[in-house]
Parts: C-alpha cells; structure tokens; sequence
C-alpha cells in the first residue's frame, strides 16, 4: 500500500470499538471515501479533533478504492472557527453537508466538491449564509436532473415577458401563460439566473435586499420538496431556528 494524501471534508463519523471510528469523507480526487481511525476517539489521539464530523482537512492515509482505507494522520486545513461558534451558521453547514452527500449519492461531478468547499469557506468568511445556501440548491437541481429552465416559461416556451417564478408550476411564467400567480419582482428572476451561473469562489460581497431573499428561499423550498425527493432532517432543524 502507497501512503496517500487526500483533501476532504468529512460527512459522517461511524464509532468502532472503544477507542476507534469510520469517517467518511467527501474528497476531491476519490469522492467519498470510508476510513479507519484507529484509536482515534481516545482523549490522547493527536487524530481526535481532525476527525471529527465537519472537518475540512489533509488526510494522510493508506488508499483502498472501494474498501475502508486507513488513517495514519489528519491535518486541519481550515478549522471553520466562526462556523462551529455560532448555532444558526453551524445549523447551515450540516444542513449543506447532509444535502450534499444526498446529491453526490446520485451525481459524480467534480463540481460539486468544488461548490460545496467554496460555500463553506464563504460562509466562514462572514458571506450572508442564506444566499450561499440558496446558490448551492440551484447549482445542485441540476445534479439532481430536476433544474427548471432558466431561459423560458415553464408553460409555453417563450423567452421573453417572464413575469413570475412558481413551485407548483415548475418554474417561470411568462405574461402571457399568467393565472393567479403574484407577479414577482424582476430582480428575484435576474438573482435566480445569477444564483445558478456565478462561481462561488468569486463572490466578495453580497448585497440583496431581504424581501428578494426570502421570495428566492421560499420558491427553492417549495421547488425541492415537489421535484427532489429529498427530506432532510437538518433543513426542518434549520427552518425551526431562523
């Protein structure tokens, strides 16, 4: 076995024994891989605190592709202080971490990784956490394969006088297909299309006002729990707390 150095975050720790635990970890190169801690929930282990859940770190490690590889050290990479201190950012990124793992269960793209690291980072940098969050469910609708156009109305197809964006229907409503939708302001289309094509990398600054973000935040909701499937645990414990 070559020793191997993987970047990743670790989604889940699984206790093994007394002293010892299963990570898995969502890497950049090997998508999640499951690894031996060996002794590594003992108060004494200079491996305690760089494997547990949450972690973004440099894991030195004895591969295994397809098996349980074997951990030998951990170093932390960005120890996400602002993050773990605060109960609403924290409830953030377990929320973007199980939503994740759901999504990289069904896609192997390496976007996601690189999506996922960089609104974490974002959010640690003191980004506003919400339009991060809101940014990566777009980006993710179309891993899932369930994204709605963002060029055309949902109903007829036309790429111009769209006026409204709406969960039931499935996306964008031009003028002329309106029933009895409200009529959105223009700039929660434009920040929608913006939302989906923007490198998260990229972003210094948000500014929105907070009407736009809760109309975005409460069509994404409504969007994901039509078309996705997916009920997570960590959203409702979200929801609850802000």
């Amino acid at each position: 076995m070559v020793l191997t150095e993987v970047e990743g975050f670790i989604l889940s720790e699984t206790p093994y024994g007394e002293t010892s635990k299963i990570i898995n970890v969502f890497t950049s190169d090997y998508g999640v891989i499951g690894i031996m801690c060996k002794g590594a929930k003992s108060l004494k282990s200079k491996n305690r605190v760089s494997t547990m859940r949450l972690t973004f770190a440099k894991f030195n490690i004895y591969l295994k592709q397809g098996k349980l590889s074997t951990l030998v050290s951990a170093d932390i990479i960005n120890p996400l202080k602002r993050i773990k201190e605060d109960i609403i950012l924290i409830s953030y990124l377990s929320y973007l971490t199980e939503l994740t793992h759901q999504v990289i269960k069904q896609s192997n793209s390496p976007k996601i990784y690189d999506d996922f690291i960089n609104a974490v980072l974002k959010i640690e940098e003191g980004l506003d956490p919400l339009v991060i969050t809101n940014i990566i469910e777009i980006k993710y609708l179309a891993e899932l394969g369930v994204l709605f156009s963002l060029d055309e109305c949902v109903m007829c197809g036309s790429k111009t006088g769209i006026a409204t964006i709406d969960a039931d229907k499935g996306g964008f409503i031009c003028l002329n297909c309106l029933t009895n939708e409200v009529i959105v302001d223009k700039k929660v289309i434009k920040m929608l299309r913006m939302y989906y094509y923007v490198n998260i990398k990229s972003i210094s600054n948000i500014k929105i006002e907070d009407d736009i973000k809760d109309v975005i935040n409460k069509f994404l909701d409504m969007y994901y729990e039509r078309y996705t499937g997916l009920y997570l645990n960590s959203k409702n414990f979200l929801k609850n707390l802000t």
